[in-house]
């Protein structure tokens, strides 16, 4: 994080652990108001890789689920990053700023993605780097925080994963219950924002964001995630993360057949537990009275304002559509309910 921004955001009560803002005093209360109100985030706990080079475009093609021809500097896609067998390696936003692509993910997993996409490098004119404190990363969501962001910026992106560049400003919108926007901008410039929109919205922190990103069925791969799911599991393929038309990328066969050969027998739904001890994010899913085999495990999870948690989990299409009771941890752990996405399955 930016030291100067991390002064500025301590002066404004932020409380902080190991990967950025925690909370701002009551998360409680920040997560009630981020479902119901208008809310606005540092994003610190994201990282940013960037991607320059004559080559950059044409080395990024040949890495990832979407189509990287189609990001522009009016244009932001999610994608994912798969191993030989398919399998996601990361999920992140991918955007352009001038002639420079970059990456946005956990930065928790920024690292290995890095590492992982400079052994394929080779001969490419391309560079990678780690450029997380270049930009101050802000999320602002809510009907009357998009409306301050407005009178700040001026023109803001309309569709989903539209961008609008405008001086120091890069701003995107992306999923989510309310109008809702990324924002990569200088220090002073977001300053002068968080000023404007904490007249009539809250700050948030991290675990309140990540909530609003599991009520718009947004998935974030985690290190505890890694390499558990090809990317139909995760429904990356409805919410415009994956081109089956793009041609070859590290792990395209796999993918493809999944979705013109096989029959999908898992995908992420949306669920909550009202009862549970503090989770890691690893917990398993079982049905109640059969056999020790779990049908499917959490791909992200946030504490919900009403108690206990919100999540999105990958599970069994026949167990989490028959007749079951899903538990969360063991066969008699806390009792597991499924809720409504945003979007539809690609048959509904």
């Amino acid at each position: 994080m930016i030291s100067e921004w991390k002064d500025f955001l301590a002066n404004a009560g932020a409380e902080f652990n190991d990967t950025g803002v925690a909370h701002y005093g009551s998360e409680r209360r920040e997560l009630k108001v981020a479902i119901t109100g208008n809310v606005f985030a540092d994003l610190s706990h994201y990282g940013l890789i960037s991607a320059h080079g004559e080559d950059a475009g044409t080395f990024l093609q040949g890495q990832f689920t979407n189509d990287i021809r189609k990001v522009t500097n009016e244009h932001s896609q999610l994608t994912g990053l798969c191993n030989p067998k398919g399998r996601l390696l990361a999920t992140f936003r991918a955007l352009q700023r001038g002639d420079s692509y970059y990456l946005c993910l956990p930065g928790t997993m920024l690292e290995d993605v890095i590492k992982r996409l400079r052994m394929f490098v080779l001969r490419s004119k391309v560079t990678l780097e780690d450029v997380s404190d270049t930009f101050v990363h802000l999320g602002v969501s809510g009907d009357d925080a998009e409306q301050e962001l407005r009178k700040f910026a001026g023109e803001l992106p309309e569709t989903v994963n539209a961008v609008v560049q405008a001086g120091d400003h890069t701003i995107i919108r992306v999923p989510g219950i309310h109008p809702s926007y990324e924002i990569f901008t200088s220090v002073d410039d977001a300053r002068q924002l968080w000023d404007r929109l904490n007249v009539q919205s809250a700050p948030i922190g991290a675990n309140a964001w990540q909530l609003l990103d599991i009520q718009a069925g947004i998935p974030v791969i985690s290190p505890q995630t890694r390499e558990a799911f090809v990317p139909q599991m995760t429904n990356l393929q409805l919410i415009d993360g994956v081109s089956f038309k793009k041609g070859c990328y590290t792990g395209q066969e796999i993918v493809a057949r999944m979705q013109y050969l096989g029959k999908l027998k898992r995908r992420m739904y949306r669920a909550r537990v009202e009862n549970a001890p503090p989770l890691t994010g690893e917990e398993e899913i079982f049905v109640a009275g059969k056999a020790q085999q779990s049908v499917g495990r959490l791909v992200s999870v946030a504490p919900h304002p009403d108690g206990g948690y919100a999540m999105l989990a990958v599970l069994q299409i026949a167990s989490a559509e028959g007749d079951n009771e899903l538990h969360l941890g063991a066969v008699d752990g806390p009792l597991l309910e499924l809720e409504t996405l945003p979007y539809p399955f690609a048959e509904d």
